[in-house]
């Protein structure tokens, strides 16, 4: 066995020992610049330029190198951040990271921004003072149309074509006055214009459209002394009345076989109610009507009286 010398064991201790002290000390002449929110650590040292112009093992061997000090360095900053036990008390130790320092680049393009919504446009007026559009003969640049002639003035154009647009507006705004006048002058007068005689029906209807054209409907009104309580309604009709979804079943089921027995028989449905009132309306008709001839009558027997005086007395002055 050979023999082994004291002087070659103590220094492959201190090999071993000077191995384990580089595995945690990294001296640099420029300290590195750390941003431990992305895990980032920049190195402005420059590196040996023989080594990089060596052969591949030797420039490989020197980049991990590089690679391995600068990791222990940002891992010793890492091991400096405060710490946590994740999950409990038996969870693994991670570490709170800062807010980042460095903008990297993103990996994909940022989307395109979404186009305002019709309402969250900005809103313009449809005439007027900077209206929607605006006036194009007021535009400092104005776009020659394709096929025009590149010597035209567009700005004359534009001023042109407008006179024109105004022109037009005016010309189909005396027509329709001239329409409108035409037709008021050939339809006949409305039915609600007094007239001379005036039926009950007639008055009635103009006394109801009078009562509705209020913005209450009528409702604080003053009212006649026979007109109903009830104010009518716009179209004179009778409100409808729905029946309720949940109720009696006997008494929907026996509405509905009255309606099938009624559209079953050949005989017409009298409506009494109807009937009699048509009747009395009828009659007051009539009543009206003789009596106005009677009024008629005495009115034209009190002039023939009048008149009959009067040629008498001419007479006896004459006399």
């Amino acid at each position: 066995m050979a023999a082994v010398r004291v002087e070659e064991v103590l220094a492959a201790a201190e090999g071993q020992e000077a191995e384990k002290r580089r595995s945690i000390t990294v001296e640099k002449e420029l300290e590195l610049e750390f941003d431990l929110g992305n895990l980032l650590a920049l190195d402005r040292n420059p590196p040996a330029s023989a080594g990089l112009r060596g052969d591949v093992p030797r420039r490989e061997a020197l980049l991990r190198a590089l690679a391995r000090d600068n990791t222990q360095l940002l891992v010793a900053q890492l091991w400096e951040l405060p710490a946590e036990r994740a999950g409990g008390a038996g969870g693994p130790l991670v570490a709170r990271l800062p807010e980042p320092a460095f903008r990297l680049p993103r990996e994909k393009p940022p989307p395109r921004p979404r186009p305002p919504t019709r309402w969250e446009q900005e809103w313009r007026r449809r005439w007027g003072y900077r209206r929607a559009g605006g006036d194009p003969a007021r535009a400092w640049l104005a776009e020659v149309p394709e096929g025009a002639d590149p010597e035209e003035d567009q700005f004359a154009r534009l001023r042109r074509e407008k006179r024109e647009r105004v022109a037009r507006n005016e010309l189909n705004r005396l027509r329709n006055l001239a329409r409108a006048h035409r037709a008021s002058t050939t339809v006949p007068a409305a039915p609600l214009h007094p007239t001379g005689h005036q039926s009950r029906e007639e008055l009635g209807h103009v006394a109801r459209v009078a009562r509705v054209s209020t913005a209450s409907l009528g409702r604080f009104q003053p009212r006649l002394p026979k007109e109903p309580a009830e104010p009518p309604s716009r179209n004179g009709g009778k409100k409808r009345r729905f029946e309720p979804l949940l109720g009696n079943l006997a008494a929907e089921r026996s509405r509905q076989l009255e309606l099938l027995r009624d559209m079953g028989s050949k005989k017409p449905v009298l409506d009494i109610t109807r009937a009699v009132n048509k009747q009395l309306r009828q009659e007051e008709a009539e009543a009206a009507a003789a009596k106005g001839k009677k009024q008629s009558k005495r009115g034209k027997r009190g002039r023939r009286q009048q008149r009959v005086g009067r040629s008498s007395k001419r007479g006896g002055a004459r006399r």
